[in-house]
């Protein structure tokens, strides 16, 4: 193969293949020649020119096949264009021969089928260099059509469309002549001929005028024809012909009066449509018969159809045109939808409704800006009140003539149903946007909308109710006041019947809507509606008018409470199984007497009572699951039992109560489905038996589109037609499968105003989900009954299947093998079994018979049983069984049904069995399935069998892969055999080439022939699908090469992919869009970088006019399909491709690309009103306060590349923001450096976020002032972020400050909309975290502009203390709590950074002032910084403190045990009520933390000091019952009682939630509420309670040891850490208090006899769990261990600490042990590591901490002096040992120091013990021997410090020092000595000194070699001088003795006396020679001793 790629086919290769491998060849060649010719030379092309055309009409007369016949028209035509185009003339005719040809064979008409393919790339190519040849073309071309099968006139028509859009113009002489010829092919019987002919037309009217003008309306008629019996994609490319001539039209302005044309008038053109919408295509004499005869002869394909037109033609005027003519445009949409043809039945007018909703939704929702939208609003809005009013004048007119219809009044409805729930979409898509609609007193539009709920009819109310819901869910603020409205309303016309259905299901829909609005509701507003509720139902019976209304509405209203969620049902539960009680008889036997009285009238009114109360029975099972507890179920039983029991005795009353009766039985059986069989045990055998005659008995043809599917699987589905794919058309497509009784309506079941979802509820006729309601709940009783029974009831299934004929026995047929299958697949799901073997055959036999079926749905549903039943049977017998039994059908059936079924069988069967493992079942399969694959006859068996080929290679695994390479072949050759006018066998194709790529999965990154092979057959056949027309064919071309690109990225070639994904990206076909986004979010996860680059070159090479989606690159077309698309998951794959693509190259080149991007995308609005304002001006604020924040408020109106975005979408790119910052923050440093970053981006050219720093904030204000609610809250988010990132990086060019300080004007700017009186609570409580962080950061260090901020919490605390009464009618009590808390946990992060700063600022100008009190009073000074912010807190605080305990006091009442729920408040809370416990436990929960470390900061203020005084603007009951100046009896608790209470929160909170930390952010609540212990352990006071506590030591100690095991942070061991000495030392000072009374008290008394205190008093043991000491050290070993685990060999993991345990003699013995063994431990680990700065103080520490236990009192008491002093000789022996380990001691210097310390502060009993005390004088030599001048330094200073007189004078003297070290370590001996002479007695001194100064003169040097020593002995000579010069006079007696008896040294002094002086001149004399010569000089050292 790899021979063929060159210009020329290789003949001899090429002969060399087998028949299908050449086409392959050949295929691949002319792919190859396709992308070569472009790029070759136009010289090389002449030259190899006539070759090529000989080598092309070789393969052209040879069969070729529809993708090979397609490449090699195009390769001919490019090849003459870019080559000679003059032999082309000659090329037509010799086409024009074979297509008159008489030759009819078989091997004929692919040749002829590829000469018309030549023609029409011929003419599209070569355009008017062909005219000539024309007409003889065209006369062939028609004449052909006349003979020609499906294919020809397939491949004529699109031939006929490249000849029209190659001449233009010049064809017009025959636009007539094609025109007539294409208008006969729109009705073909072939589907692909008429969408062929739609592109035909649609290509000729760019220049024939007469199809928009003369010949319109026979167009139309023809396109009205075209959709009868259409499919699809006929409907999609006649609607759009027909939408485009429509708008040409309209368009149209004639310039002379010759024409003789339709005026373009809207009127006409609609008319056009609506005449077919009302009337078909059938002519005139058609439609005047069915209007004789009172029927409808319009099918729905034909509506459909039209509907997609009047879709296309709104679309194609676009959006400027439908928002100046919406008016009239939705006036004549009106008509439509009012007009009786259009509504005669229930079915059709759902139908129009649908349609009409689909054409406002189509165009509104998609073409429209918000802007335009919310004038859209207002014109359906005034079409309401136009239409309503018109109803309400027509009742109230009494005149007989004038008086309304019921018909007038039912087509009103329709009108007013598609404006509503248009409205309600629109309203809730612009969200918080469309706050000025209800503003509006024009509009009205709350006033206009609460009128409809008057209506006459039930449908229009119930549109009406949606709407108010759709408002509720958009504005939240406005739920409570509209249910005021209507409650009131619904009270005040309590009597009328339509007053109570209409208000009544408003108020259901405004409850239901809660569930989405995450504020909720007040509490008061539920209690309010089940109050109403139950006065209807009570009021029911008293005016039997209303009675049905009222019971309906009663219960609807307790339905959509329930939906409120379990945190408000349960409140309410007791009332609500009392209703449930009363509605239903007591018992059975009351049934029985209540069933022989009563008429169909109170019968009526019971079921429908009783129906209610089963629907809101669902919806507690639904919504509050876990309030169904075996209680409640039990109590529930007795009405169920009654309602079971019903069921069989509602015949009596006949077709009276049959609509009712119906309605019951599905709300039964509702109920059942979602209880537990076990729960009605005892009813399943009467249902059992009641079901099967619902399903045999339904004589209606309900739709299997509502029945089959979810039984079916979804990945069957397609193979039962395109409708079952997602399109976007699918809202209006399904109406074709509706059944008879109608379609989805909302007042098919009101109670669907209660559903939760975004989108008009369309519930099913009652009949139609009674079908499926029973077949569900059918297959959940079954397993349940006895096995005689099962077997019965099956039997009898397959008995009325069989004595059934014709359409009645499909119908029941597919009733029963749903059932069946809803049984298997409840058993296999819950992996039950079937039964005794008995059942089988009867399910076999439903099954196969199901197989067989003309209707594809029902043969998808009966594999999936085969597949179901194997399961669950689970025996490996029965399954083969069944599968000889498929192979066994396939060879006797012959019709296309039964062979499509069994082959669909044959691959389900082994779904649900864990694959195929046996090779020769498979071999055997694939004989089979590769046979019935290659049965050209029938389409639909091919499509089937390669389905079932495609379930095969997944379920076989790497079985498989012995059969790849003839599957690839047969993939590949059906591919190319197969004609294109049967697409669904090509999706097989692709799907069997997608399993077969998994199959061999990573293998196909083989470099192998056979792989290559495997891979080239992969690509051609990628290839030869993505040229196919059909969407889908193309969707799986993209898919495959997705899966091809996974296993083997290098050979999927990107430079032709990529373009080929952004062409389609825009895709009409929402399958192929989903493709296109799914593979681009797989490529750019490996390649983003060269995807994008690809796109940039498709733009630049594409036309301007095919670009248009693609200028603003690859990236900015992803945020304008995400805008346009609804949805769900396409969206959420676009999102996560430009996550992907933004991850990629954000931090990098692209920065500045992505932030202009997300700018440009938030920019894009067309709203034209400014951004919120702040109402309230700062007083004080500087006139330019607003020089910044001004150039912010300006908006991009028109200059960026987007327009109108929708706020969600923005929303997105302010998510993208933040994920940019995010992403650059583990990036470059730079990123966040401005210095660093302009100097890089100087040299590298690179960019850097600090440089966009303008731009975020700029965004970040646009977001948080704009109108949506949902983009100020992330606006503020990304603020939040930008603080905490930049808030820390200076300006270069202003030191002292940062960057960000000149944002200020903007962030409050930002910040002022989020507190005014309407802000919503979520958004005000962002602004607080938001203000927190602003102030906390530090940016500001101005207190005037920090108070413009500060204002906007003083307005938030001022709205906390004003209470709930504002926000309480609005939204729930738990949004109230949400907000209060923010606001006290901003003031809380102000108030720990206000105190922090302040302690700064005085550490940093005196002492530190331990008392944080003082801080407080300080206002002297500048009033800028720390003091002033603090004193700025301070005016709030008394306020504040009394609001911070209260919230901790509610903290504490939450977090109680479930056990323990009992004893919180009953009203609730100080911030909480009783009813919204569960809501607000999550907000307190990420509050109390910084409230926590607050309130400890405020107390450790005051000292626990008690003020009198209370805020006097303290309105709300902030301070909590408990811990006021009342107690529970009524006395007044003393300040002590108080300030115990206040500790005892704090400890309790904080030790809960140490013991377990669940909230999100961990690691900062744990700092906090760590920090919060701290600062109250630095008062005296708690610090004396806690000491006083032991109990309660312990337990602190015992968190905080869990605390060290569980974290890993080292900020918070060393927090633990330091809580762990101040606890200690706290049991320090209780203990020394005890002492100190005990000796006061018993003053003359002897020590030894005071009594005795700390741990251990009795036997010296310390109790586990009870020991303070114990605990202590068990912390102790925790740190230590985790760092040095050699520690403790079992233990593995901070800085070390050691520590003096107070306690008596005996508990001192018990734990000397352990301490000395960890600080020798950390001696023994860390000396033989290198030094370090952080090893040194862990040394220095444990060497401190060694003293202190060494000096310790406890060593010197008589009772444990003995024990301790064999402990520290115990001791003393190991730190000598520690010079014989092992390994090397890095650090002899601390061991020194160690044995030193040991030395000097343990007694002579310790250390004067032999051998020990030899072995420390060894150890001393040892180190003054070292080689390493700092260890011998060390030495001797420790020498000298414990034993200078043992020692000879040989070890003290030592060699002059050579260098700066050495003679550094000599000097630190002397200065030892000095410091020891000094500090000994005045009888050792002589003796000390008289050693130092022979040393001091051995250092002197004489006059001679003075000048040559080097510099350290010159160094130490001119100390020791000096050091003699000063000790001499010191002690004169010593020194004379010492020169007297020693003439050397006297020699040695006198002469470097001398030397010394004689330098000195010479210095002397070189600085100053004239003084030199002059005088002499005095010596500069006077002698004040006379020596000699």
């Amino acid at each position: 193969m790899e021979r063929a790629h060159s210009l020329l086919l290789d003949e001899e290769a090429c002969n060399q293949v087998g028949k299908h491998q050449k086409a392959e060849f050949i295929l691949e060649w002319l792919n190859h020649l396709k992308r070569l010719l472009p790029v070759t030379d136009r010289v090389d092309i002449r030259q190899n020119q006539r070759c090529l055309v000989d080598q092309l009409w070789e393969i052209l007369i040879n069969s070729p096949s529809g993708p090979t016949r397609w490449l090699l028209a195009h390769c001919l035509a490019v090849l003459y264009r870019l080559g000679d185009p003059i032999p082309s003339n000659l090329m037509v005719e010799r086409c024009n021969d074979i297509i008159r040809s008489k030759d009819d064979s078989p091997s004929a008409l692919p040749t002829r089928l590829a000469a018309i393919a030549c023609l029409g790339t011929l003419y599209e190519q070569l355009g008017r260099m062909l005219i000539g040849c024309f007409k003889d073309t065209l006369v062939c071309l028609l004449k052909a059509m006349k003979s020609a099968e499906s294919q020809g006139r397939y491949e004529i028509m699109l031939s006929m469309e490249r000849i029209l859009r190659g001449l233009g113009v010049s064809a017009v002489s025959c636009h007539r002549d094609i025109y007539k010829v294409v208008r006969a092919c729109l009705t073909d019987r072939s589907m692909a001929v008429r969408c062929a002919a739609a592109k035909v037309l649609l290509e000729l009217q760019r220049e024939a005028a007469f199809l928009w003008t003369s010949e319109l309306e026979n167009v139309a008629t023809v396109c009205f024809r075209a959709f009868e019996g259409s499919n699809y994609n006929v409907r999609v490319s006649v609607s759009k012909l027909l939408g485009i001539l429509l708008a040409a039209a309209l368009n149209y302005q004639p310039s002379t009066l010759a024409f003789t044309c339709i005026q373009g008038s809207l009127e006409e053109v609609m008319e056009l449509l609506s005449g077919g919408f009302l009337r078909g295509g059938g002519g005139f004499l058609r439609a005047s018969g069915d209007m004789l005869k009172g029927t409808s002869s319009v099918s729905k394909d034909v509506r459909i159809g039209v509907t997609q037109a009047y879709v296309v033609f709104v679309s194609t005027l676009g959006s400027s045109w439908l928002e100046a003519n919406f008016p009239a445009f939705l006036s004549l949409l009106m008509e439509l939808a009012s007009h009786v043809r259009a509504t005669q039945t229930p079915a059709d007018a759902a139908v129009t409704r649908r349609c009409v909703s689909f054409i406002l939704r189509s165009t509104l929702g998609s073409l429209l800006g918000e802007k335009a939208q919310i004038n859209a609003v207002k014109q359906l809005c005034l079409a309401v009140a136009t239409q309503k009013r018109a109803v309400d004048a027509a009742l109230t007119d009494r005149n007989v003539e004038t008086k309304v219809s019921s018909a007038d009044v039912s087509a009103s409805q329709h009108m007013l149903v598609c404006c509503l729930l248009e409205m309600g979409a629109l309203v809730q898509g612009l969200g918080s946007s469309a706050a000025p609609l209800l503003t509006d007193t024009t509009t009205a539009l709350l006033d206009t909308v609460i009128s409809v709920l008057l209506h006459p009819a039930t449908l229009a109310r119930l549109a009406a109710a949606w709407c108010l819901r759709c408002v509720a869910m958009a504005m939240p603020s406005h739920c409570s006041l509209l249910l005021d409205c209507c409650v009131e309303r619904l009270v005040a016309l309590k009597s009328s019947p339509d007053a109570v259905a209409g208000y009544g299901a408003a108020i259901a829909a405004l409850v239901a809507a809660v569930q989405h609005c995450p504020l909720g509701i007040p509490h008061t507003k539920d209690k309010m509606v089940l109050d109403l509720a139950e006065d209807l139902l009570r009021s029911a019976s008293q005016n039997s008018q209303i009675s049905l209304q009222r019971t309906q509405a009663g219960w609807l209203l307790i339905s959509s409470l329930i939906t409120l969620g379990p945190a408000v049902v349960e409140h309410h539960l007791p009332r609500l199984l009392l209703l449930w009680r009363c509605v239903f008889p007591a018992s059975l036997r009351e049934q029985e007497m209540e069933l022989r009285r009563g008429d169909y009238f109170t019968w009526q009114v019971t079921l429908e009572g009783r129906s209610g109360a089963l629907s809101a029975m669902k919806n507690l099972l639904q919504h509050c699951r876990e309030l169904v507890t075996d209680e409640v179920i039990s109590r529930l039983l007795t009405p169920l039992t009654c309602a079971v029991a019903l069921l069989t005795k509602l015949v009596s009353y006949g077709n009276s109560v049959k609509s009712w009766s119906i309605v019951y039985r599905l709300r039964v059986y509702e109920l059942l489905a979602l209880l537990h069989p076990q729960t009605y045990q005892g009813n399943a055998s009467p249902l059992i038996l009641w079901l099967p005659a619902e399903l045999t008995g339904a004589s209606l043809q309900l739709p299997l589109l509502s029945l089959l599917p979810p039984l079916c699987h979804c990945d069957d589905l397609p193979l039962a037609g395109p409708a079952l794919h997602d399109t976007d058309h699918r809202y209006i497509e399904e109406q074709l499968h509706s059944s008879s009784v109608g379609g989805g309506s909302l007042d098919n079941d009101p109670f669907s105003l209660c559903e939760r979802g975004y989108e008009a509820p369309a519930p099913l006729p009652s009949p139609v989900a009674l079908a499926t309601t029973s077949i569900h709940l059918f297959g959940a009783v079954f397993p349940h009954i006895i096995s005689a029974q099962r077997v019965k009831i099956l039997e009898q299934f397959v008995e009325t299947v069989n004595q059934l004929k014709g359409q009645r026995q499909q119908t029941i047929q597919t009733h029963l093998c749903a059932a069946l299958c809803s049984l298997l697949k409840h058993q296999g799901s819950n992996r039950g079994s079937l039964g005794p073997e008995e059942i089988r055959p009867p399910a076999l036999s439903l099954l196969l018979g199901a197989l067989e079926s003309t209707s594809p749905l029902l043969r998808c549903l009966a594999a999936e049983g085969l597949a179901r039943l194997v399961q669950v049977v689970g025996d490996p017998g029965f399954t083969v069984s069944i599968s000889l039994l498929c192979f066994d059908r396939l060879k006797t059936a012959r019709d296309a049904a039964s062979r499509s079924g069994y082959a669909l069988a044959l691959g389900a069967l082994y779904r649900y069995t864990g694959g195929i493992s046996s090779p020769q079942h498979l071999s055997t399969c694939l004989g089979v399935l590769f046979t019935l694959s290659q049965d050209s006859t029938s389409p639909e068996v091919q499509t089937w069998s390669l389905y079932s080929l495609s379930l095969v290679v997944d379920l076989s695994g790497g079985l498989y892969r012995t059969h790849a390479e003839p599957s690839f072949t047969l993939v590949l050759r059906l591919l190319l055999s197969t004609p294109p006018t049967h697409p669904e066998v090509h999706y097989s194709l692709g799907r069997c080439l997608h399993c077969l790529i998994t199959c061999l999965g990573p293998d196909l990154q083989g470099n192998g022939a056979a792989v290559s092979g495997l891979r080239s057959s992969c690509l051609v056949a990628c290839g030869v699908m993505q040229d196919s027309p059909d969407c889908l064919v193309q969707a799986r071309a993209i898919s495959c090469l997705q899966q091809l690109h996974m296993f083997s990225p290098p050979h999927v070639n990107l430079t032709s992919l990529v373009p080929a994904l952004c062409a389609n990206l825009c895709s009409s076909f929402l399958c192929l869009r989903r493709a296109v986004v799914a593979c681009l979010r797989q490529l750019v996860q490996r390649e983003a970088l060269e995807v994008s680059e690809h796109a940039i070159a498709l733009v630049k090479e594409l036309p301007r006019r095919d670009n248009t989606q693609l200028e603003v690159g690859l990236e900015g077309a992803l945020f304008i399909l995400l805008d346009q698309e609804s949805d769900f998951s396409l969206r959420k794959d676009i999102q996560e491709t430009l996550v992907h693509m933004m991850a990629a190259s954000a931090t990098s080149s692209k920065l500045a690309h992505w932030l202009k991007l997300c700018k440009d995308v938030l920019s894009a609005t067309t709203d034209g009103r400014a951004p919120l304002e702040s109402k309230q001006e700062d007083e004080d604020a500087d006139p330019g306060k607003d020089d910044d924040s001004s150039a912010f408020r300006a908006r991009s109106e028109s200059g960026g590349p987007f327009t109108a975005l929708r706020s969600a979408t923005r929303c997105f790119a302010m998510e993208c923001v933040c994920r940019i910052i995010a992403q650059c923050e583990t990036a470059d440093p730079a990123h966040f450096d401005m210095p660093l970053a302009q100097e890089r981006r100087l040299h590298d050219s690179t960019d850097f976020l600090v440089l966009h720093l303008g731009d975020l904030v700029r965004m970040a204000f646009m977001a948080s002032t704009d109108h949506s609610d949902e983009l100020r809250l992330a606006g503020l988010q990304t603020l939040l972020v930008i603080i905490r990132q930049f808030s820390a990086i200076p300006e270069p060019e202003f030191p002292g400050h940062v960057i960000l300080e000149q944002y200020q004007a903007n962030v409050g700017a930002a910040l002022r909309p989020a507190f005014t009186a309407d802000a919503p609570p979520d958004i005000t409580a962002k602004a607080c975290q938001v203000c927190s962080a602003w102030i906390a950061s530090g940016v500001v260090s101005d207190l005037r502009d920090l108070r413009r901020v500060h204002q906007l919490l003083v307005s938030s605390l001022a709205k906390v203390q004003s209470g709930r009464e504002a926000s309480s009618q609005l939204y729930n009590e738990a949004a109230a709590a949400m907000e209060t808390l923010a606001v006290l946990k901003a003031w809380a992060e102000v108030y720990i950074v206000a105190v922090q700063r302040s302690k700064q600022k005085e550490s940093s100008h005196r002492p530190a002032d331990p008392s944080v009190s003082s801080l407080a009073s300080d206002s002297s000074g500048s009033e800028s910084g720390g003091a002033g912010l603090l004193k700025l807190v301070q005016s709030e605080l008394s306020t504040l403190s009394r609001l911070w305990l209260a919230a901790l006091q509610d903290y504490a009442l939450l977090t109680l045990p479930q056990e323990y729920s009992s004893q919180l408040p009953a009203t609730g809370g100080s911030f909480y009520t009783a009813e919204t416990v569960s809501q607000a436990r999550r907000h307190y929960t990420s509050s109390w933390a910084p409230i926590l470390h607050a309130t400890s900061l405020w107390l450790h203020s005051t000292g626990f000091v008690m003020s009198d005084e209370a805020p006097a603007n303290l309105s709300r009951p902030a301070t909590p019952t408990s811990m006021g100046n009342r107690s529970s009896v009524g006395g007044a608790k003393s300040p002590e009682d108080i300030n115990t209470d206040r500790l005892h929160l704090i400890l309790g909170i904080s030790v809960e939630f140490l013991c377990s930390p669940h909230s999100e952010d961990q690691m900062e609540t744990i700092t906090s509420c760590l920090r919060a212990l701290q600062v109250l352990l630095e008062v005296s006071w708690p610090r004396a309670k806690i000491g006083n506590d032991q109990a309660l030591s312990v337990e602190l100690l015992s968190v905080l040891h869990r605390l060290m095991v569980t974290r890993e942070s080292v900020s918070v061991q060393l927090a633990v850490l330091d809580l762990l000495q101040r606890i200690v030392a706290a049991a320090h000072e209780h203990i020394r208090e005890k002492r100190h009374s005990a000796e006061v008290d018993d003053g003359a008394a002897e020590k030894e006899t005071l009594p005795e205190f700390g741990e251990g008093r009795d036997t010296g043991g310390l109790v586990p769990g009870h020991s303070l000491v114990f605990g202590a050290l068990e912390l102790c070993l925790c740190v230590l261990v985790r760092k040095i685990p050699q520690l403790s060999p079992k233990l593995a993991g901070t800085s070390p600490i050691g520590k003096e345990m107070d306690g008596n003699r005996e508990g001192s013995v018990s734990i000397l042990p352990t301490v000395l063994y960890l600080l020798l431990g950390v001696l023994r680990e860390l000396v033989h590591q290198p030094s370090g700065a952080c090893l040194s103080v862990v040394i220095q520490a444990a060497i401190q901490a060694l003293k202190s236990v060494l000096t310790s009192p406890m060593s010197r008491q008589e009772k444990c002096r003995g024990s301790w002093n064999l402990l520290l000789q115990s001791a003393l022996n190991t730190l000598l040992t520690f010079w014989d380990s092992g390994t090397c001691v890095v650090d002899k210097v601390s061991l020194l120091t160690a044995l030193t310390v040991f030395l000097l502060s343990a007694g002579p009993d310790v250390c004067t013990i032999e051998p020990l005390h030899k072995l420390c004088l060894q150890r001393f030599t040892t180190s003054i021997d070292s080689k390493d001048p700092l260890v011998i330094s060390d030495s001797i200073v420790q020498v000298i410090s414990a034993y200078i007189c043992l020692l000879p004078p040989q070890k003290v003297e030592r060699s002059r020092p050579q260098t700066p070290q050495e003679l550094l370590g000599v000097l630190e001996g002397i200065r030892a000595m000095e410091a020891l002479i000094q500090a000994a007695d005045e009888s050792q001194c002589p003796q000390l000194v008289a050693v130092l100064l022979p040393l001091l003169i051995s250092f002197l040097l004489d006059e001679n070699a003075l000048s040559s020593a080097p510099l350290p002995s010159r160094s130490l000579h001119d100390s020791a001088l000096k050091d003699l010069m000063r000790f001499g006079p010191q002690h004169p007696a010593v020194f004379r003795s010492l020169i007297t008896t020693s003439p050397h040294l006297k020699s040695r002094l006198q002469a470097a006396i001398k030397g010394n002086q004689e330098s000195l001149n010479i210095k002397a004399s070189s600085a100053n020679p004239a003084a030199h010569s002059t005088g002499k000089s005095s010596p500069s050292i006077t002698l004040k001793t006379k020596f000699l």
